[in-house]
């Protein structure tokens, strides 16, 4: 697979509840954590994709924290983005919505909205 594959961290790769800070990273979750190392195994870029460094005030502070969670967890640092270019291919993420290519259409349906394909 050409390009790479952005994870979030809060929520996606570790538990998230709460706003704790920048350097408060939660516990992995396994599964995420399994499929990361498995990318990993095989070659495929995979970068974490975080608004913790959204900002270069943001960036300074929250990547030696990211940087320790991933090595400690996936055993390696990962590299660290809040940014899309065109190499990624996916993203991995609790809060995305998919919608289909060129429609607008909601992939997967919204429990608050009435079905519409």
């Amino acid at each position: 697979m050409e390009g790479w594959i952005g994870v979030d961290l809060d929520g996606t790769l570790a538990h998230y509840d709460q706003w704790e800070g920048l350097d408060v990273i939660g516990a992995p979750v396994a599964v995420m954590v399994a499929r990361v190392r498995q990318w990993i195994d095989d070659g495929v870029e995979v970068r974490i994709f975080t608004a913790r460094v959204s900002s270069p005030e943001l960036r300074e502070k929250a990547r030696p924290a990211i940087e320790a969670w991933c090595l400690e967890h996936l055993g390696c640092v990962l590299p660290i983005t809040a940014t899309k270019d065109f190499g990624m291919q996916e993203l991995w993420d609790d809060r995305v919505v998919q919608v289909e290519c060129n429609t607008g259409r909601r992939l997967v349906k919204d429990p608050r909205e009435p079905w519409t394909p």
